[in-house]
């Protein structure tokens, strides 16, 4: 998420101009009540893979998350779309894919090596496996290519995107590859996952982005513009959480563990529209082959649907909403001004 902000001056040149700060936050501006903590529960990696899938079946339908993102270039994304008509309701947007991180498990670019050969590893056929290779290697217009075939397929398949994220913050990366996701975003009429309100929890997690925070500022702003909402801020910490030894010793102590990391989660956003992100899986003995990461992305699961952060989510008022909801504010709200 650092990278994202080196790409914000280039966004000056759109004619977004910055306006005077305000208290009022991006959620009372749609709606929600002063002083309100709204909180998008969000899973990624949906279509990844079959554990992946069942993770994300399970924490939307039986837990408390409230949103997911596909990973359209993936081979179980049919499974995962096949799954969305059934249950329409669900809020399901694309987890922009620009990279191939796992050594055994890969997949390409939608547009194909012809149309976009630097987002292609020679080595394997696959995306890059980092963000910094993609960067090297890959320009902007191929970047956009690649996003306009990921919003397509999913159309393609039968089912409208309520939003715009990005796997391993690989649009952040590059400022002209930010240009193109906002661009893209405001063209189609997409919200994307943009923190452009008071951003606390995403300075407290790497302070050194407080420097920049008046140009995150601006791009909220002109996103807002553009009929779109915006986030006030972004939890992006569960991945990083260390899971100690006493956790892992049965489901229900994995359970307790990660039920209380998100109890302190929840606790530490402030007033807004947070967006909290998490990787819930459901590993079978196949998961291990593509990443040595299940145990952390069972946690979420188990946290995701474990009754205390229900409960706690009731007791304290936080708000749950999706983006299709925040979208559909915004859309009213342009529709009386």
């Amino acid at each position: 998420m650092k990278k994202m902000l080196t790409g914000l001056c280039c966004l000056m040149v759109l004619g977004a101009r910055a306006q005077s700060q305000s208290d009022t936050t991006y959620a009372e501006k749609l709606g929600f009540p002063k002083g309100a903590k709204v909180v998008i529960l969000h899973v990624d990696d949906a279509g990844m893979s079959y554990d992946s899938n069942l993770g994300a079946f399970i924490a939307l339908t039986d837990g408390v998350a409230s949103s997911v993102s596909v990973m359209m270039p993936c081979p179980w994304v049919p499974q995962f779309v096949k799954w969305l008509k059934v249950n329409p309701a669900i809020d399901a947007g694309l987890h922009l894919t620009l990279t191939s991180e796992w050594d055994n498990y890969k997949w390409g670019p939608l547009v194909g090596k012809p149309s976009a050969p630097g987002l292609v590893d020679p080595s394997t056929g696959g995306m890059h496996a980092s963000v910094q290779a993609v960067v090297k290697n890959s320009n902007a217009e191929e970047v956009g290519k690649e996003i306009r075939a990921q919003i397509e397929r999913a159309r393609q398949m039968g089912f409208d995107p309520t939003h715009l994220d990005s796997h391993m913050g690989t649009v952040f990366a590059d400022p002209a590859f930010l240009m193109q996701y906002v661009r893209i975003g405001i063209e189609y009429k997409i919200p994307v996952m943009m923190p452009g309100g008071h951003n606390t929890e995403l300075i407290a997690a790497d302070p050194s982005l407080a420097a920049r925070h008046n140009e995150t500022t601006m791009i909220g702003q002109m996103l807002w513009k553009a009929g779109l909402p915006v986030l006030d801020d972004l939890h992006n910490k569960s991945y990083g959480w260390k899971i100690p030894p006493a956790a892992m010793k049965s489901d229900e102590a994995l359970r307790r563990y990660a039920g209380q990391q998100y109890i302190n989660a929840l606790d530490e956003c402030k007033p807004g529209l947070t967006m909290m992100i998490m990787h819930c899986t459901q590993p079978t003995e196949v998961f291990a082959a593509i990443s040595d990461s299940g145990p952390r992305r069972k946690s979420d699961l188990l946290g995701m649907t474990d009754a205390a952060v229900r409960k706690h989510i009731k007791d304290k008022g936080i708000i749950l909403t999706t983006w299709r909801e925040i979208m559909q504010r915004r859309q009213r709200l342009a529709a009386t001004n």
